[in-house]
This record gives C-alpha cells, structure tokens and sequence, in this order.
C-alpha cells in the first residue's frame, strides 16, 4: 500500500513494525511480519510533513542527514579559541552536539523548521539613532518563542503519529546541545552567513529555528551546497564592538547579544560606550544585511511588540521596580537576562544617552540599589555625565 495525503491509514499496515518501542528510538521489526515501506512512502510522508508543517504556522521545512563533521570542527576550533565566553554549555555534552543520534539515539534524520519573528511596524534602524529610547533585539519584543514553537513541533509529531502510528521523535527549539544552524543549512532551508546566522534568499534571517528529531528514514533534502555572500561584508562592518574576527566567526565575548544577555558580570568598561542604547540584545547586523530586504513580517501575533517595548524610553524602563519588570517580562525573552542585569543594561545604555534632567535623575534613584553590580554600572553612567563619584 502507498503513503498519500487522501490515504493516511499506514499506521496500521505498512508502518505498525516502525513502531517505538522500549526506551530510546530503536528501529524494530519482527523478522517476520516486518514490510518495509517503500521509497516513494517514505518520499510523500515527507511532503505530507512539510505541508503539516506550514499548516502550523512554519514558513519552511527540510529534512537533513547526521553528518555535521565540518560543523563539529568549526565548532571545536570556536571552542578552543575561548570565543565563547563564560557559556561553558557550548563546551559541554561532548560530541552530542555534532551528533544527533548520540544525543537522542536511534535518530536517522532530523526535521528542521523555520518561523518568521520581525514584527511588522517596527522602525529598527530609526531606534538605534534615538538615543534616549531602550533599542530591544526584534525576537524579544513579544511572547517567549520556545514555548510557542515546542507545541507547534508536538502537534507536527501528532500529525505524523495519526499518518502512520507511533514513532519516535523529540523536539527541539534553542534548549539542547543542537547545531541547529548546521541543521539547518543541511536541510536546504539556508546557508550560514559571514554574520553566522542562517540566511535564506527569500526571507533573509529573521526567523527562528526549531526542530524534531525523528527515527523515519525520510528522504533528506539537498543541502545549501553555495553561499551567497558574495564580497559583501557589510556585516561584519557595522558591528559596534568589532566582534567578528573575520567572515564566520564571531568572538562572542565582545558581542552585544552575549554581553546584554548572556554575560553574568560586569560588562567590560571600554565595551560600554560601544554597546550605544542597546539593552537586550542586537540586530545590527541584520539590519544591513541586503538579503533582508525580503525579510517578511511574522504571521504569529505572539511576536508583536508588548508593554510598548519598541518605542520605550531607557529611564522609564530603568525606574522599573522589579514587580514591574516580572509583570511585564512575564513569558518573555526578556526574563532570561533577570531583573539586575536588566537593570545593569539600562545603566549602561543611559550613560550613553544624551546628559538630559530625567537621565541623571533616573541613575541617581539607583545610586545606593543594594547589588554592587547594578551600583557600579550606575556610578559609571553618572560620570559619563560629569556627576562627581561618591
């Protein structure tokens, strides 16, 4: 029997020995009663998951193999250089990372998705030459993206699970040791920029990724075999802090998505007249980016802008009492940075505001704020604005 869309009955028949069983996603059929689907199953199960992936809300779907050796050297020079930080869970999970099927074993190919974020009315180059406004990276704007894609993902699994019977899967959305980028390149769905962001012809990079790992032997699709890049590095020089070392790598000690968001301590003082009004995050280079002048606004109203978050001012987010900020962040990306790094940010951008009565006025409320590290960034803006120390 033939795997269609108007015949979605394998589950009982073709399918029912490719059923999980046990712990893991080991493959097994009774030598016996097995009958193994043909190519051309496997070939219309993965354009009937690709259609139940846009019905979802997926702008695209590819399929990918295991193979991501280029990937886990690149990654391991990366690593071996310190580029990464204080994020010590990129050097963990040992070879997990390049390897699915070690990660969830039993993997033979994986799904990977992508999901339109840019809210549509929002003026991303015209907030960064406003320096008294908080400029917040356009993903954080709205809802928190892993929890609204995970079910998206669980209800693809369902989908498939009607089509043909239990199956093993895990989903995936920026939570586990994934080279989700990678993924995603093999998957047809881009190719990895001079910026190490996965850029499409169609709609650029402003878009999330997630994906499900399955043990259906699928068809993969063909890779992004040739980057379109070309000589342009307009990227790679816009970048406030300077922190690509060159085109595909990214030195994210000096980036300002890891300082603002990822970075626990102090920022670096000669990095903090750099980061400019930017307090979660940065989309600079995106915002130059030539192929994101196809970038299409979101379809989902989760990712639209919330508590005025795009056109707020950096004092009045700073006079925020922390009941304030959880009630605002709540199912936010925002949340993850915490109420005093927030507050860290915020003084870091208003030393770099104009030396305006509401600016000053709104650093001096936090001079004696009972966290060293917010006081310190506190003392630092006052005296961008010529208050003598205390």
């Amino acid at each position: 029997m033939r795997f269609s869309v108007e015949h979605a009955s394998m589950g009982s028949d073709v399918w029912q020995n490719y059923t999980h069983l046990g712990p893991g996603f080991s493959l097994r059929m009774s030598a016996i009663t097995a009958v193994l689907p043909t190519s051309d199953d496997l070939a219309a199960l993965a354009v009937s998951i690709k259609a139940w992936g846009r019905e979802l809300g997926f702008q695209e779907v590819g399929i990918s193999g295991l193979d991501l050796a280029e990937h886990e050297q690149h990654l391991q020079r990366w690593l071996d250089a310190g580029y990464h930080g204080e994020m010590d869970y990129m050097a963990a999970h040992g070879s997990k990372r390049s390897h699915p099927d070690e990660l969830v074993p039993g993997t033979l190919r994986v799904v990977s998705l992508r999901m339109d974020y840019l809210p549509g009315d929002t003026e991303m180059a015209q907030r960064l030459t406003e320096p008294e406004k908080a400029y917040v990276s356009r993903y954080a704007l709205g809802r928190d993206y892993h929890k609204l894609i995970r079910k998206r993902l669980q209800q693809l699994a369902e989908r498939i699970q009607q089509a043909i019977g239990p199956f093993g899967f895990r989903a995936f959305v920026d939570s586990a040791p994934v080279l989700e980028k990678a993924i995603a390149e093999q998957a047809g769905l881009g190719w990895i920029g001079k910026n190490t962001l996965v850029l499409n012809r169609k709609a650029g990079s402003f878009f999330f990724l997630g994906e499900l790992f399955v043990d259906i032997p699928l068809p993969v699709d063909a890779p992004h075999a040739t980057e379109h890049c070309g000589r342009c590095t307009a990227c790679l020089d816009i970048c406030p802090t300077a922190a690509f070392i060159g085109p595909y790598v990214l030195d994210a000690r000096r980036c300002i998505s890891y300082l603002t968001i990822e970075l626990k301590t102090a920022i670096p003082e000669e990095l903090r007249p750099l980061i400019g009004n930017r307090v979660f995050g940065c989309d600079d280079c995106q915002i130059v980016c030539p192929w994101n002048r196809f970038a299409r606004p979101t379809e989902q109203s989760d990712f639209q802008p919330r508590h005025n978050l795009d056109n707020a001012g950096l004092a009045e987010l700073f006079l925020w009492d922390e009941e304030k900020f959880l009630g605002s962040t709540e199912g936010s990306p925002l949340r993850r940075a915490g109420y005093e790094r927030w507050l860290r940010n915020l003084a870091v951008g208003l030393g770099n505001a104009p030396s305006t009565i509401p600016v000053i006025e709104a650093l001096q409320a936090r001079r004696d704020y009972p966290s060293e590290l917010v006081r310190e960034h506190v003392e630092w803006a006052l005296q961008r604005h010529g208050v003598a120390p205390l």
